[in-house]
């Protein structure tokens, strides 16, 4: 595993899991291993690794406090999903593990209710003091998605302190936000901290968080932050913690470089994979649209009809892409302050579409996206994965369509059909269409082009003036 250099230097090594209070319910030790996997089998849950714990199908079965319980009945959640199922048991269990699941799958509950669990008992155990923690680390590699497992945790936190219990701190420490901000809750003591790795890195650096107590650390879209060149910064964290911890690793697809930074990184871990790694959510239908360069724009509209919006993300490869785009309601190249509000405008329905990058469009949970727009084709299939995975989520099903051109060449779509996957529907490519003389769209004749109607309308209302 991944060591300080303390460890290092006194040959320190870590053979065994760590050992956590928390046992499954007597009933369901007592049962036999051809019913777990046959629970397994039935959920599509395939686990590898020595000692799996039991899959549990309830959440009071997992024993969370009746505050959590109703925290899970508020937001509709009435039973676990399958990476649920076996993760939960899992981590209580102090197993280190890699959770592969398409996005959506609810796998931010399976890292953040244990941690929460587990600092509840420290708490109780002994309340932390001033400059005391964090005892758990989440690890995420936007902003974005930090604040919204930040503002999940916070929501079971407070319904715990409603019912009696100690109150848990959880600090955000992320760019684009005041330090001074951060440093005043740390400062207090933090049971808890969700960061990004640029801003972490800085802290540990400066001295400004200690790492000494942290005995739990979870990688939230590990993929994604090894592909970002994050992969050093988390290899300098590792060199921080002061004891053995239990790592988690999360991820929608598993390339190489994941396997072997997980290899180096975990003791003995658990792999549980629901849903086939790198493959898209069964619940979205995917089209695929033949559309020229400059008729983009024009389809882009007439795809925002189907379905309507609102909910509806439209991810751009970069910067340049999304400047295409620049008319619409994007977040792209926008500071922190005016990206926090944008969201919050989307999520709350006061505008339809939002335009965001690869970084920022994955891992956000908007549950109302019905359809999302690949305005341009991403460059690899798991950036591709994780954008269509905004729609299709918990159970929902969702539409994604792409636009491809000559410019992004045809293999890549054939890749689109992986095996099981729900079928993708490629519209011909313009042999077998006729395109608009005037903007070379695709779908409709010069005498209907919106283009040629809007330039038109245009110059008769200048005549007048």
């Amino acid at each position: 595993a991944l060591m300080s250099v303390k460890e290092m230097a006194k040959g320190i090594t870590y053979d065994d899991p760590i050992k956590t209070s928390w046992r499954a319910p007597r009933h369901i030790l007592s049962m036999s291993e051809a019913r777990h996997d046959r629970v397994r089998k039935k959920y599509h849950i395939l686990v590898e690794g020595e000692g799996i714990p039991p899959p549990i199908k309830s959440f009071k079965e997992m024993k969370f406090p009746a505050a959590i319980l109703r925290g899970l009945k508020k937001k509709g959640i009435q039973q676990p999903t399958p990476i649920q199922i076996q993760g939960i048991p899992t981590i209580l269990s102090g197993r280190d593990m890699i959770g592969i699941a398409f996005t959506g799958s609810g796998k931010t509950l399976v890292f953040t209710l244990p941690v929460i669990m587990f600092c509840l008992e420290q708490e109780k155990r002994l309340p932390f003091s001033k400059r005391e923690g964090p005892y758990g680390l989440i690890i995420c590699p936007s902003r974005e998605l930090a604040r919204q497992t930040h503002g999940i945790i916070e929501y079971y936190c407070r319904l715990l302190q409603e019912d009696g219990l100690p109150p848990l701190r959880c600090a955000l420490c992320i760019g684009g936000m005041s330090v001074k901000e951060q440093m005043e809750t740390i400062k207090h003591g933090v049971h808890m901290m969700v960061a990004t790795p640029g801003r972490l890195m800085d802290l540990l650096q400066k001295k400004m968080v200690s790492l000494d107590i942290c005995r739990y650390l979870a990688l939230d879209e590990a993929d994604r932050m090894i592909d970002m060149g994050f992969e050093g910064d988390i290899r300098t964290i590792f060199s921080y913690f002061k004891g053995q911890r239990q790592t988690l690793l999360f991820s929608a697809t598993m390339p190489k470089k994941i396997q072997n930074f997980a290899k180096s990184a975990l003791v003995k871990p658990i792999t549980i994979n629901v849903g086939r790694a790198g493959a898209a959510s069964l619940d979205v239908v995917q089209e695929v649209e033949y559309v020229k360069e400059e008729a983009k724009m024009v389809y882009l509209l007439e795809c925002l009809q189907k379905p309507p919006p609102p909910a509806i993300v439209v991810a751009a490869g970069g910067r340049t892409g999304s400047s295409a785009l620049a008319d619409l309601p994007c977040w792209a190249f926008a500071d922190q302050e005016e990206r926090t509000k944008a969201i919050e405008a989307f999520r709350d329905g006061k505008k339809d579409v939002l335009v965001a990058t690869d970084v920022a469009s994955k891992g956000l949970d908007f549950p109302a996206i019905q359809h999302v727009i690949n305005y341009d084709m991403p460059e690899e299939i798991e950036n591709y994965v994780h954008r269509i995975g905004r729609t299709g989520r918990s159970g929902n099903t969702g539409i994604a369509t792409t636009f491809i051109n000559k410019a992004c060449g045809g293999s890549w779509a054939m890749e689109l059909s992986l095996p099981g996957q729900r079928q993708v529907v490629v519209a011909p490519a313009p042999a077998q269409a006729r395109a608009c003389a005037f903007c070379g769209g695709l779908g409709h004749r010069i005498t209907d082009c919106p283009k040629l109607e809007a330039m038109q309308t245009k110059q008769v209302s200048n005549i007048g003036r």
